[in-house]
C-alpha cells in the first residue's frame, strides 16, 4: 500500500487523488508570498497540500475548493490530520459554483490549476479533470480571481512556460498585471519548463528571476532550491 508522502510538519496522502504530490504544488506553497494575508483561497487543492503548506507559514484562514470528490475527501483528510484543521476548510464545488456561492474576498488565491490546451486527454477521467483545462479555462480561472479578490489582493500560480506566458497576457488584458515571475529550470543546461507567477490589481515593475532546480547529477538539488524549500522537505 502506498505510503503518504511525508513533510517535516504533517503528511500528505494521495491515493485517491488523481494527480500525486508534485515538485509543482512544493514550489508555489513555499513560494508564494504570504506577507499581510488574512485570507487564502487554494482554487483545485487536490490532496490538500498547498493549503497546508501555506497554513504551516502564516496565521491566514484558507478555503480549500475542489471539484473532484474523492480528491475533497483526500483533502479533508490530510487537513485534519495536519493539525491545522482549524484554519482550513474543504468544500466540494468547482470555482465557478463556489464564486455564485460565497461572499467572501481574499487577501491571496493560490492555485496549480489544470494547464493542458487543445492537447490529447489522458485515458482516466479523473486525470483529465486534474491535468486539463476543459473544466477550469484560463478566462475561468481569471474571471474567478477577478470576482474573489481583494482589491489589494494577489493571485500566485505555476504553469508550464508556455501556458504561463499566454495566461499573463490574457491576465493583463483584464487588468490583472504580473508583478513577479520565477522561471523555472530543472537543470543548468535545461529549458525552463515552469513559470511561478504573482498577479494584483496594482501595475509594478516587473520582478523577474529564476530558479534551477538540480547542478550535476539527479537528485543533487541547487543551494537555491534547497533553501527555498527546506521548511519542508525531510531531506533539507
Amino acid at each position: 500500500m502506498p505510503q503518504p508522502f511525508r513533510f517535516k510538519q504533517f503528511s500528505i496522502d494521495d491515493t485517491h487523488c488523481a494527480m500525486k504530490v508534485g515538485m509543482d504544488a512544493v514550489l508555489l506553497g513555499a513560494w508564494t508570498n504570504i506577507d499581510n494575508t488574512k485570507r487564502i483561497l487554494d482554487i483545485g487543492s487536490g490532496s490538500g497540500i498547498i493549503a497546508i503548506m501555506l497554513a504551516q507559514r502564516c496565521n491566514a484562514t484558507i478555503d480549500a475548493v475542489e471539484i473532484d470528490n474523492d480528491a475533497h475527501k483526500q483533502a479533508r483528510i490530510n487537513i485534519i490530520n495536519s493539525g491545522w484543521q482549524d484554519r482550513i476548510t474543504p468544500h466540494h464545488f468547482s470555482i465557478q459554483d463556489f464564486c455564485n456561492l460565497t461572499i467572501s474576498k481574499y487577501d491571496l488565491i493560490v492555485t496549480n490549476p489544470p494547464y493542458f490546451i487543445n492537447s490529447f486527454n489522458a485515458p482516466i477521467i479523473k486525470r483529465n479533470i486534474a491535468r486539463h483545462n476543459n473544466l477550469l479555462s484560463q478566462e475561468d480561472l481569471i474571471n474567478s480571481a477577478l470576482q474573489l479578490l481583494e482589491n489589494t489582493g494577489r493571485l500566485c500560480l505555476i504553469m508550464p512556460l508556455n501556458e504561463g506566458i499566454l495566461f499573463k497576457t490574457k491576465a493583463e488584458n483584464n487588468n490583472l498585471y504580473c508583478n513577479k515571475t520565477t522561471s523555472v529550470k530543472p537543470k543548468e543546461n535545461k529549458s525552463a519548463n515552469r513559470l511561478l507567477m504573482e498577479f494584483s490589481y496594482i501595475k509594478k515593475e516587473l520582478i523577474q528571476n529564476q530558479l534551477i532546480i538540480e547542478e550535476g547529477k539527479r537528485h543533487q538539488y541547487t543551494d537555491a532550491y534547497k533553501e527555498l524549500t527546506k521548511d519542508f522537505y525531510l531531506a533539507f
